[in-house]
């Protein structure tokens, strides 16, 4: 069964609930598609020491490669309450770029609506393995 960007981006509101963000207050969900149907989920978790916190995104995408995957990404949805775009950001664009430069992200804001964009057009000449390559 094929999973539509509705279903995705729903996986990325529902985690909302278990996000960490007692100094922002600003939660955020991500899910990520695999083209072999498997999802992994993330959300963000702040810490005091404020440079330790990590994005959904990061964790959807850091549960996945502990798992053994280094490929096959599709699809990502990010999630968020506010009334923008919950986009991702710097660190969490590059961190996709490394492993899956022709990503689809679909951006969401809290009333659900969502938008669906190119991960090179949220990172332009992206910086990652190819690059080093002689």
């Amino acid at each position: 069964m094929s999973m539509t960007d509705r279903e995705l981006v729903d996986l990325a509101f529902a985690m909302l609930e278990r996000s960490y963000a007692p100094y922002s207050g600003f939660s955020v969900g991500a899910a990520l598609l695999c083209a072999d149907g498997a999802v992994f989920t993330g959300c963000n978790v702040e810490n005091a020491a404020y440079g330790s916190t990590i994005c959904a995104e990061r964790t959807a995408l850091v549960k996945a490669v502990s798992e053994g995957r280094r490929d096959g990404f599709v699809k990502l949805a990010v999630a968020g309450r506010s009334a923008d775009y919950c986009w991702p950001c710097g660190a969490c664009r590059q961190m996709l770029w490394e492993f899956a430069p022709g990503l689809t992200v679909l951006v969401a804001r809290g009333d659900r609506d969502f938008i669906s964009l190119p991960l090179s057009e949220l990172l332009p000449h992206g910086f990652g393995p190819k690059t080093l390559e002689p």
